[in-house]
Order: structure tokens, then C-alpha cells, then sequence
């Protein structure tokens, strides 16, 4: 592995940059936590907590806000998702610092969330007023009964956002519910809440008036609960365990919630693979921010025609990657960001050379680096009764597997309780999607790792079994935030018997009626 240089002391945020995003934070209740860079141990800020009278301070302000919001057209709202876009890009040099800062990743994968709230908004602005048109579906009596299908916002959208894409997932996902004419509450990560709170800046100077996207801080144990009590719809993405407790807490008030949580996911290397491609693209689907991205994959299943080439190869690429935490393009991998990152990637690996795995790559923390730097590990070797072999390790850690049939790598693909991502190699590309249907995920690439996929935000993305329910990106990911209202008129005829007709005689009319209503192939 090669070493870019270090952070030099003039690379931290300016102080009124600092108070100007803090000030679009409802906090000053609870005692304030102090903030590091975890690549460099260096103090970012002190962040302010909110209390319980902050927090329904915040939903009052949301509520009233949003009343007003609703009445605005949605075409209004949807030129409102241009202008942040190219605000986005624009100012990408200070956000881009703000994330590495927070979260201690390489610039390059920074850069990829930039482009996620880039090509979210490009998409919710152009399509955003057709998926929420009104609909006039066919009526129970075609002429007579006229029907409209009306979409009403939910009120006031929790957004619980994780720590290690910040602005993505924190952004990426109130934007379509704003678009949907809700107003939002985002609670982020504290490690990561400046970023949260530099999309809520942009957004307002973009035009969003005050009050419709508001941040709370403080621990998810305790704030989380507490937001979600009083929630209208909960969007969340982190750990499965916590994902089940938010499920629980949604479902005692009946409300919805979308849920996009771990992942354990697998490439396949088919026989007839173009394999220095596979092997060049597979470092990035593994290790893109330092491996902790629910997209990134664990597992790979390489067929034994083609294993050892590909492990050659994945290998070479693999110990090229540069660690760094200067605040540009100079190296592709950053640091962790929390000691516990690095304390279970530890004890995955050294479980996993205990009970007999061979290490390939990797395998180390690199101290003298930073406290949490951990370097690309490939493992060999890995089976059953190893740790890694099943739990999600949300590292820069990949096991690769020797298979002799698609039947077999299928098999041994599926064999998890998650089903977030997974990626198919083929150079036919027939063959790559006929596999690709036979995974269980929710989102399979064929040659390519995870950003296919992904970027294609016309398409939905989410988990299968415990990688979550609910989808975000495409018209799904606009419509979760609104309930729909039917509102039917009855013209001229009732839906009844005529006066003088028997109950009878109306059931035999009504029988030729929806037959004949079959035979013209009317829905």
C-alpha cells in the first residue's frame, strides 16, 4: 500500500463557516459533544444537542411551514430542486472538505456523493411533476362515475441519515420528500451533522423557505426516539438491529417508513467473465470509502476456470490503492471513521487467519497513519464457523471464493439473510442478466459493481430480507411521501336500484352488466 501525505494544520474548516451551519440547527438544549476529525484526531467543533422542547419546537415550526408548502405548485417546487442542484456543484469544494473532515474519507469517494445529490435532483426536477399529477382512473360506472385520484403529502418527514454518506443519504432523500410538499426533520449522525447542515444552507439560499427542512442533533437512542414519536413518515438507513426498532416504534403509531439497512453482498465471476475488467472494477465496489458504503461488496465467488487469474489481478490492483487524509484527489482510500469500525474489522480478520483463512492483502491497521486507517484485505480461505463469513463487516475487508458452476455461485450468493447489492460478471450479456434474476437482492449490476445501478436514479433501489424494506430513487422514492385520496363523483344515475326495481332484478341487471363489461375488456 502507498502513503499519500498528511493533513497539513491550515486544512480545517473556517470558524464562520462553522457558526453559520451550526445556526441551521434546532440545539442548545442539551449539553454540546465535542467533534473530531477521525483522520487526524483534530477538533472539528462543538456540536450542540437538542432537547425534547427543541425538538417540538422544531415540529411546530415544520407543521406551519408545511401547510403553506403544500399550496405551492409542484412546479414551483421542482424548479427549487434545479437551482440546489447547480448550487451542488457549484460550492462542491467546501462540501467536499466538510465530508473528508467528518468523515475521514478519500476525496474521490466524497466526490460520489456530490454526484448522488446531483443526479437526484436532475431527476426528481424533470419527472417530479408528472409521477405527483393527478390521476383519473375509470370509474365503477364508465361516463356516470368519474373518478381523480389526488396525492396529499404525509406532513412532517423524519429523515434519520447515517454517518457514512452523509450527503447523500441525508440530502438525497428529503429533497424528493420536499419535492412531495412535506416538510422535513433530519436528524444526522453527530460525527457528520455539518454536512447535513451545509445541504439545509444550500438549499435555503437556493429559495426553500425556512422552516420546511430543519435539523435536530443528539444521539439516535435518545433524539431518534423522540423525533420519530412524532413523525407523519420515517426514512431511515443504518444497521438492521436498529432498523428493527424503528419498524417497531413506526408501527405503534401506524405510520409508514422506509428502512435501508446492512448488507452482506456478493460478485460473481463467471467463467465466460471479462476478468481484468472484473478485477479492476471489483477494488472499487470493495473498498469505496474505506468499505463502508451498504452497497460495498464482501463476498466473491469466482469460477475455477478463471480464479486464479482474477485473484492475481484483484490482488496487484488491490495493494496499488494509496492511504491518505489530505484534503484532494492524491489517494483512493481514507480512514474508518469510528474506533468500533476498525475494532470489528480486527477481530473479523485475526478470527478469520485463527481458524485457517490466508490473508492476500491487507490484513493490518496502519497506526502510523491514523488512529482508524485499516488497509484493502482480501481473505482466502474463509468457511463456515468464521465470523466474517456471515456478519457484515462494513470495512475494507472481501472474501473470495473458489466455485465450479453458475448453480453453485448462485447458491452460495444467496446464502444470507440480507439482499441489498449484488454484481454479475459476463461477457454475455444475456447470460450475466439471466444469472443476475436468479439473486436475491434488491439491485444486481451485470459488469459493474454497485454505481450502475445506484446512479440510475430513475430505477428504484432497497433491500431484500433484513437489508430493509422500501425503496428510494424513481417514481417510488417520490411517492412513499405522499397518501393518495380518492374522491369519485356519481352522475345522473345512482349506483342503486331504479325506483320500482326489486333487489332482485337489480342483481341480475348488475350480473349482465359486469359481464358484459369483461367481454368488452373494460378494467
Amino acid at each position: 500500500m502507498t502513503t499519500a501525505p498528511q493533513l497539513a494544520a491550515a486544512d480545517a474548516l473556517p470558524f464562520d463557516l462553522v457558526q453559520r451551519l451550526l445556526g441551521h440547527a434546532l440545539a442548545g438544549g442539551a449539553p454540546s459533544v465535542e467533534v473530531f476529525a477521525p483522520a487526524t484526531g483534530a477538533k472539528i467543533t462543538d456540536l450542540p444537542q437538542s432537547s425534547v422542547t427543541d425538538i417540538e419546537a422544531a415540529f411546530a415550526t415544520a407543521r406551519a411551514a408545511q401547510q403553506e408548502w403544500a399550496r405551492v405548485p409542484v412546479g414551483e417546487r421542482a424548479a427549487l430542486l434545479g437551482r440546489i442542484h447547480d448550487l451542488v456543484l457549484a460550492e462542491q469544494d467546501t462540501i467536499l472538505d466538510i465530508i473528508q473532515l467528518e468523515t475521514g474519507k478519500s476525496r474521490v469517494h466524497a466526490f460520489d456523493e456530490v454526484s448522488d445529490v446531483a443526479v437526484n435532483t436532475r431527476y426528481y426536477a424533470a419527472e417530479g411533476k408528472s409521477i405527483l399529477a393527478h390521476r383519473k382512473p375509470r370509474g365503477v360506472m364508465p361516463v356516470l362515475t368519474q373518478v381523480e385520484v389526488r396525492n396529499r403529502p404525509k406532513g412532517v418527514v423524519a429523515v434519520i441519515s447515517p454517518w457514512n454518506y452523509p450527503l447523500a443519504l441525508g440530502a438525497s432523500d428529503a429533497l424528493p420528500a420536499l419535492l412531495a410538499g412535506n416538510a422535513v426533520i433530519g436528524r444526522p449522525d453527530n460525527q457528520t451533522a455539518l454536512t447535513l447542515l451545509w445541504a439545509i444552507d444550500i438549499a435555503e439560499r437556493a429559495g426553500l423557505p425556512k422552516g420546511l427542512w430543519q435539523a435536530v442533533l443528539g444521539r439516535g437512542a435518545v433524539v431518534g426516539t423522540e423525533v420519530i414519536a412524532r413523525a407523519d413518515y420515517v426514512d431511515y438507513t443504518g444497521s438492521s438491529a436498529t432498523g428493527r426498532t424503528i419498524a417497531q416504534q413506526a408501527g405503534e403509531r401506524l405510520i409508514g417508513y422506509s428502512l435501508e439497512l446492512g448488507g452482506k453482498n456478493p460478485l460473481l465471476v463467471l467463467a465466460d467473465a471479462d476478468v481484468s475488467a472484473a478485477a479492476k472494477i471489483a477494488v472499487r465496489a470493495c473498498f469505496a470509502s474505506a468499505g463502508q458504503l451498504c452497497e460495498s461488496i464482501e463476498r466473491i465467488y469466482v469460477h475455477d476456470t478463471v480464479y486464479d487469474q482474477f485473484v492475481t489481478e484483484f490482488v496487484a490492483h488491490t495493494k496499488k490503492l494509496g492511504l491518505g487524509k489530505t484534503l484532494d484527489y492524491s489517494y483512493e482510500i481514507g480512514s474508518l471513521t469510528f474506533p468500533r469500525q476498525i475494532d470489528t474489522i480486527s477481530k473479523h480478520v485475526d478470527d478469520a487467519v485463527a481458524k485457517g483463512a490466508t490473508v492476500l492483502a491487507g490484513g493490518k491497521a496502519r497506526p502510523d497513519l491514523g488512529p482508524y486507517f485499516y488497509e484493502p484485505t482480501i481473505l482466502a480461505g474463509v468457511r463456515e464457523g468464521m465470523t466474517v463469513y456471515r456478519e457484515e463487516t462494513f470495512g475494507p475487508v472481501v472474501s473470495v471464493y473458489r466455485v465450479f458452476s453458475d448453480d453453485e455461485a448462485v447458491a452460495q450468493a444467496n446464502d444470507t439473510a440480507y439482499g441489498l447489492n449484488a454484481s454479475v460478471w459476463s461477457r454475455d450479456t444475456a447470460h450475466g442478466r439471466e444469472v443476475a434474476a436468479r439473486v436475491r437482492a434488491g439491485s444486481v449490476n451485470v459488469n459493474e459493481g454497485f454505481i450502475a445501478a445506484w446512479g440510475s436514479v430513475a430505477a428504484p433501489s432497497g433491500g431484500l430480507g433484513i437489508s430493509g424494506t422500501g425503496r428510494r430513487h424513481g417514481p417510488e422514492g417520490l411517492l412513499k411521501y405522499i397518501d393518495t385520496q380518492t374522491i369519485a363523483v356519481q352522475r345522473v344515475l345512482p349506483i342503486a336500484p331504479l325506483p320500482g326495481m326489486s333487489e332482485q332484478l337489480w342483481a341480475k341487471t348488475m350480473t349482465l352488466y359486469l359481464g358484459v363489461m369483461k367481454t368488452l375488456r373494460q378494467k
